[in-house]
């Protein structure tokens, strides 16, 4: 009957992937519309059971994830290519930094960039330990956290799955699909029943991920307006903006890649660095380059007590809506973004790969929170404050961006920039989105029917209005409680996703013997040596006769001669200078050397 569905309405995807998603989606829309109360309470006492009892798993999980990162870059698998061995990289460093840059990170830079440093600001994530708000020690811990959570552990999200998605697209050739990643542990079933769920509860994670974002954006751009030109914060506009942010992304959509995505990221990039170039210049510039480099250090030096904090003694609860929320929210669009990456670091070797996506958006993230977090702390300590006020003591963060912009020249034609450049950044975000959703539905990226992408461009602004408009709750409140509970699977599939990597590189690289050694022979003082050779040392038979004993060290046997495992076998008649890793790195053997000087 699906199939028949299927060809009714010219589609060209996988139906059981398909319709079950779209049910699911739509179940959830019409319960939430329909049943809000039941539907909100169900959710509220979901979530937080999740945060009672497993947030710490949430937390202890991401760093899980960084050590495992850093251990496969750093060992004998970081060298190996993602595709052919003898393959280039597709783009240039710069090109690929770029779209790093693009993937994912602009609708937390300007939704967070004011907001994380000045809540922590006002409301001490650690008060419990003695942090007074305002103060200096409140804003340097302000910045350990921004950091802690806008950077490393962050980009770790995003950078397991984009790393296993590059090998087993790359690599292994498998579809572009979530359940190519469990070939490994499931074989050929990850086209039967199990392989079908797990892309189907990606699929849903992501609309609602991306949901979320579009969500964020949607307060952040209602209170821009309600600053800039006064209009109301409430359902209607809300529902409003999300019908234009997601209308335009439709018309990009169907622009394509090119046309659509591509040019509005290029526009995107260039209008944000000119924002912060913006700051930085009328700004307080010296206390912020030396905030950044301070700020830089403490954390570094904070980051293994922070990657495990648990607010275990206090339990004030303040993890729950601020570090588990963020792991939650960024494991479910990571594999939207984890796609995106391994489609353009095709050539890259795995440490390249780490390396650079681990670095580059953490860096300019570093810049970026520490530009705007410390302008921010230099209006609290030096321009009367406010923001704290704004933020913390009425609740509106969406709007801290804004009342930050109220401190600077040309406050509102910049204001105005900075709600085009949140809309653009979620378009973007929507166009893409139903680009990636559609391409793990089909299995491929070869041509699709338009309307596939159109749906799932549709299918995230009706998410997001539900999870907005018509949950039942405020709407950061609703926006966290859902996505908390979507999070989970995610997390659970990730460990999964580690061991069928490795799994995976051990078969394609083949087990490495053990190391051979040459043995040596037995060494005693000299005096000793030669009273065992006496034939008048009455301890003789004490001796094992079967030990060969020197005065100084001399092997039995010369160094084994290694064979580069990669090179081809030697046949008789030719040179094996190619064949020994040591004529191939330019190192001769010890008996070489000895040959050479004698001559």
């Amino acid at each position: 009957m699906l199939n028949r569905l299927h060809d009714a309405l010219r589609l060209r995807t996988n139906p059981a992937i398909f319709f079950s998603s779209a049910a699911v989606i739509i179940l959830f829309v019409l319960g939430t519309i329909f049943f809000t109360d039941a539907l909100n309470t169900g959710v509220s006492a979901a979530s937080d059971w999740l945060l009672t009892n497993l947030g710490w798993f949430y937390i202890l999980g991401v760093t899980v994830f960084l050590v495992f990162l850093i251990y496969i870059a750093a060992s004998r698998y970081g060298r190996a290519k993602l595709g052919p061995d003898d393959e280039q990289p597709e783009h240039s460093n710069g090109a690929w930094f770029a779209m790093l840059f693009a993937a994912g990170i602009g609708s937390i830079l300007m939704f967070w960039g004011v907001a994380e440093p000045v809540s922590h600001f006002g409301d001490p994530p650690r008060g419990s330990l003695g942090i007074e708000p305002g103060t200096v020690e409140a804003a340097t811990d302000a910045m350990n956290f921004t950091y802690y959570h806008f950077t490393l552990h962050t980009w770790t999200i995003f950078t397991l799955p984009a790393l296993c998605f590059a090998y087993f697209i790359h690599k292994r050739n498998l579809p572009p699909r979530v359940s190519s990643i469990f070939q490994p542990i499931l074989g050929e079933k990850i086209h039967g029943p199990i392989g079908k769920l797990i892309d189907v509860v990606a699929i849903i994670g992501t609309v609602f991920g991306i949901a979320v974002s579009i969500g964020l954006g949607t307060l952040q751009i209602n209170g821009g307006l309600a600053q800039v030109i006064g209009i109301p914060e409430n359902a209607l506009w809300q529902l409003i903006i999300i019908g234009v942010v997601c209308g335009l992304a439709t018309i990009s959509v169907s622009m394509g890649l090119d046309k659509g995505i591509k040019v509005l990221s290029n526009i995107n990039i260039v209008v944000a660095v000119l924002l912060l170039i913006f700051i930085v210049v009328l700004g307080p510039t010296l206390f912020m380059a030396r905030g950044i480099f301070e700020s830089l250090g403490t954390y570094i030096q904070s980051l293994p007590e922070l990657a495990l904090w648990n607010d275990t003694f206090a339990d004030t609860g303040w993890q729950n809506t601020w570090t588990v929320f963020y792991w939650a929210w960024t494991i479910t669009w990571s594999p939207f973004v984890g796609i995106f990456i391994a489609r353009i670091s095709r050539g890259r070797t795995i440490r390249q790969f780490v390396i650079g996506v681990l670095a580059i958006p953490s860096a300019f993230s570093v810049i970026w929170f520490g530009v705007f977090g410390y302008a921010s702390f230099d209006i609290e300590f030096n321009q009367g404050g406010g923001l704290v006020d704004r933020v913390v003591g009425e609740g509106d963060i969406p709007g801290a961006l804004f009342a930050f912009l109220e401190h600077y020249p040309l406050s509102s034609v910049v204001s105005v920039v900075a709600i085009i450049l949140v809309i653009i950044f979620f378009v973007t975000s929507v166009d893409s989105a139903a680009l990636v959703v559609d391409t793990m539905n089909n299995g491929h990226e070869d041509f699709n029917p338009l309307g596939q992408r159109i749906f799932w461009a549709l299918a995230v602004a009706v998410v997001t209005a539900a999870l907005l408009v018509f949950s039942g709750s405020g709407g950061l409140e609703a926006l966290q409680s859902t996505i908390i509970l979507v999070g989970l699977p995610f997390f659970i599939i990730a460990y999964f996703q580690i061991y069928a990597l490795m799994r995976a590189l051990r078969e394609d690289a083949g087990e490495l013997p053990r190391v051979r050694m040459r043995k040596w022979k037995k060494v005693l003082p000299p005096e000793e040596v030669e009273r065992r050779a006496d034939d008048d040392d009455v301890f003789a038979h004490e001796y094992d006769d079967e030990i060969e004993v020197v005065s100084a060290p001399e092997p039995v046997e010369p160094a084994p001669e290694f064979r580069d495992p990669y090179a081809e076998p030697r046949t008789k008649g030719k040179s094996k200078r190619h064949a020994t890793l040591a004529s191939r790195t330019g190192s001769a053997s010890s008996e070489s050397q000895k040959r050479s000087s004698s001559e």
